[in-house]
This record gives structure tokens, C-alpha cells and sequence, in this order.
């Protein structure tokens, strides 16, 4: 492996180390808002409710599993995780914009807007991650 090599490959673990633990805060953010939401009245609106509870136990697992996730076993990490920001992305979208289950939301309504940039944030570095992750595995 030559000096150019090696450096590249520091460098990209490094990244890898950086949007693993940027992914999990990320997750952990969308789990706390989820909770929180859930606690101040969406756990009485039907469907809706359970769902932001299963957020909230889903967000923090994820965040959970990019951390202690094996070398070998980040990418599909990073995969099942950016596939839960990335739907819970959807949902935000598809309630505000058609509804979800009967239920509308707006963008004025309490942490609509942070939700919305985490969440596209979220996405935004986990498939970073499953790049990266996926590439340095494939070597």
C-alpha cells in the first residue's frame, strides 16, 4: 500500500468515524422530537400517535446501532437507517401536503420545520455514510 494509499484510507475512515456519529445525533434528534411531540397530544390522534411512539423507540435504536455496529456490518447499518429518515421524511411530507391516516398536518405546527430539516439532513449523511461505508467495504 503506498504512503497516498494509506492516507486516503485514514482519511476515509475518519469520515466514515464523523458521519456515523453526526447519523446517530441526527436519529437521536428525530427520536426526541417524535417523543416529545408524542407526549404533548399526538399520542390521542389514532394511528398517528402509535407511529410517533414507534419513531421515537425506532430513531433511538438506529442512533443506538450506528454506534456499536461492527466495521463490517456499518453499510447495512447506515442502509436500514437512512431508509427510516428517509420514510419518516415521506410522512411528514404526505401528512402536510394529502394527510396520513386521516390526519393533516401544517408547517405551522409545533417543530414542523425542525423535523423537516433533521429529517433531510438525516438523509442527507446517512447515504453519505452508505457511500462511503459500501466503497471502503468494496476494497
Amino acid at each position: 500500500m503506498s504512503r497516498d494509499t494509506a492516507t486516503r484510507t485514514s482519511r476515509t475512515g475518519v469520515a466514515i468515524g464523523l458521519l456515523r456519529l453526526a447519523g446517530a445525533v441526527l436519529l437521536a434528534v428525530i427520536a426526541l422530537i417524535h417523543g416529545y411531540l408524542w407526549q404533548q397530544g399526538y399520542d390521542g390522534i389514532e394511528v398517528i400517535g402509535p407511529a410517533f411512539l414507534v419513531q421515537t423507540v425506532l430513531g433511538a435504536g438506529g442512533a443506538l446501532l450506528l454506534l456499536a455496529a461492527p466495521p463490517r456490518l456499518v453499510t447495512w447499518a447506515a442502509v436500514l437507517c437512512a431508509a427510516f429518515a428517509a420514510g419518516s421524511l415521506a410522512a411528514l411530507l404526505l401528512s402536510t401536503t394529502v394527510g396520513l391516516f386521516g390526519f393533516v398536518e401544517t408547517t405551522t405546527a409545533t417543530l414542523w420545520w425542525e423535523s423537516f430539516w433533521v429529517e433531510v439532513a438525516a438523509v442527507v449523511v446517512l447515504t453519505a455514510l452508505v457511500v462511503l461505508a459500501a466503497r471502503r467495504a468494496g476494497r
